[in-house]
């Protein structure tokens, strides 16, 4: 098993049971306060990916991030291809790698900034992208998908445009509490190369 491999397994199986498990959950609303035709669970599944991404950039650098995402890529499609749709897989798929790619780029550009901005513009960024994508793409001209639903009692909408605008904000919310974890690992998740600089005890 070669380095990679190895130092890589931990993000790569992380980020496969996340996309495989938020392409299943994505075809289940959320039956409760009012959120039906707003929210899929697997809006608050996806999000995550983000964190392992972002955290796979800061020890590793973005030429292994993006080898975690192709890793991703590849394996999360032909599960979910099973396990889901093939119309959900593919979208999941080009949505995963688009707006991966993009938060690992704005990561990389931000990263000697103030220790918040990486993670969080980097996931905002990847997010919309995102958002856009899958949602396009998996259910447009989709019935009932199609179906008139009223946006939190403000402007109608079709739902699947409804679930993805929500599904976003939430991206950004949870974007925005991942910052506690990614902040909290800071020391322990060090750049490789800091960690290699580092004198022995």
């Amino acid at each position: 098993m070669t380095h990679d491999v190895k130092a890589l397994f931990i993000p790569t199986l992380a980020m496969i049971v996340i996309v495989v498990a938020a392409n299943i959950l994505v075809q289940h609303p959320i039956h409760f306060l009012g959120l039906a035709d707003h929210l899929t669970w697997g809006g608050l599944t996806y999000p995550i990916s983000f964190l392992v991404t972002d955290l796979t950039n800061r020890h590793f650098g973005p030429q292994r991030a993006r080898k975690v995402v192709i890793a991703g890529f590849f394996i999360g499609v032909a599960l979910s291809v099973a396990l889901a749709t093939p119309r959900i897989a593919l979208a999941s798929g080009l949505a995963f790698l688009f707006g991966q790619l993009l938060d690992i780029g704005v990561f990389n550009r931000l990263r000697r900034l103030s220790w918040w901005r990486a993670p969080l513009i980097g996931s905002v960024v990847g997010s919309a992208i995102d958002t856009a994508l899958f949602f396009s793409i998996a259910f447009y001209g989709i019935e009932p998908m199609s179906v008139p639903v009223q946006f939190f009692g403000m402007v109608t909408m079709p739902l699947w445009v409804s679930l993805g605008t929500t599904d976003f904000l939430v991206k950004v919310a949870i974007a925005l509490i991942a910052l506690l974890p990614y902040g909290a690992l800071l020391k322990v998740v060090t750049p490789v190369e800091e960690t290699r600089t580092q004198p022995s005890a």
